[in-house]
């Protein structure tokens, strides 16, 4: 069979919170693989509490690929991830080694997958009057994409203001909706078979884990202090990363926005949201393997070794 003929390509998923990099470091060392990063913000250098990433002295002497490899003002879209983790995987398979896909997003995931179509270029012109509308009308960029393509708009958290202007660019440029390139499946990954494992942990269970999660982070003083100093390192409160859940609330108690108490709800509250919108994503993917239980669970890595075993042989 032709499918027989195709490189295995583990892939781990799931929700924030799920126990991800425990399963893929477990899956590493026995199967000795490397993790290639599949998390948009894990990408930026500096950014490192919020976005949970395994700190170097942790990783067990697994080789981890795309972390910290964009500054925090640079531009990195999802074709720019898809091109650099495809070199990535290629590498790691001419060395015959097993490259192992790690990450929450699932924007990010499909575009490599399964192609992304480029799209119109930039119209700089469309962004600025974009962008004054959106300064003198808080919220309208993202009114106005959900009446040009609600599916696009559904997908785009409203303060994530970068894909919302791009998605509405798209529209207004090309005249089809973001949400169409997907079904054009232009410059899909191939040669990989990916083999799926998803974890799906009890929701009561994840969210009492993310509000814990994010009550650490505030109490320790671990992410106001990487903020402070991410600040006084020239990085500017305006960055993309600083959009992100936990800093956007960090950064504003930091500037005197919001209080403390604020900050930990705020964060608990939207990094829940944040969850259940990836598990709604990744019910949509298909062929996954689910495991019901959280990734540092001896019961779920037991089970994804042995649907690796069973599916790829490895």
């Amino acid at each position: 069979m032709v499918e027989n003929l195709l490189i295995p390509l583990p892939v781990i998923l799931g929700p924030t919170g799920s126990g991800k990099s425990d399963l893929s470091l477990c899956i590493a060392r026995v199967i000795g693989a490397e993790i290639v990063n599949c998390d948009s913000l894990q990408v930026y250098r500096g950014f490192d509490i919020g976005t949970a990433k395994v700190p170097a002295t942790e990783r067990q002497g697994v080789p981890h690929h795309l972390i910290d490899i964009v500054d925090p003002t640079e531009l990195f879209t999802a074709g720019d991830y898809a091109r650099r983790a495809e070199a990535a995987i290629r590498e790691i398979s001419r060395r015959g080694r097993t490259a192992l896909l790690v990450g929450g997003t699932g924007f990010y995931l499909r575009g490599l997958l399964e192609g992304l179509s480029p799209g119109p270029s930039r119209d700089d012109s469309l962004r600025a009057r974009l962008q004054q509308r959106e300064l003198t009308r808080p919220g309208s960029i993202h009114r106005i994409l959900t009446r040009l393509d609600p599916l696009s708009a559904a997908r785009i958290h409203p303060n994530d203001k970068n894909k919302t202007m791009r998605a509405v660019e798209v529209r207004l440029l090309d005249g089809a909706p973001l949400s169409s390139m997907f079904e054009q499946g232009r410059a899909a990954l191939t040669g990989f078979r990916p083999i799926k494992i998803g974890l799906n942990p009890p929701r009561e269970l994840l969210y009492a884990r993310l509000n814990e999660r994010a009550l650490k982070m505030f109490e320790a003083n671990r992410l106001l202090d990487e903020v402070r100093s991410l600040l006084s390192a020239g990085v500017p409160p305006q960055a993309k990363p600083f959009e992100s859940l936990g800093y956007k609330q960090a950064l504003q108690l930091v500037l005197g926005q919001i209080t403390g108490q604020q900050a930990i709800e705020s964060t608990q509250q939207e990094t829940r949201r944040y969850a259940k919108r990836q598990q709604t994503w990744f019910r949509k993917e298909q062929n996954v393997h689910w495991i019901d239980g959280f990734g540092d669970s001896p019961q779920a890595q037991t089970e994804a070794l042995a649907i690796l075993q069973r599916t790829a042989k490895i």
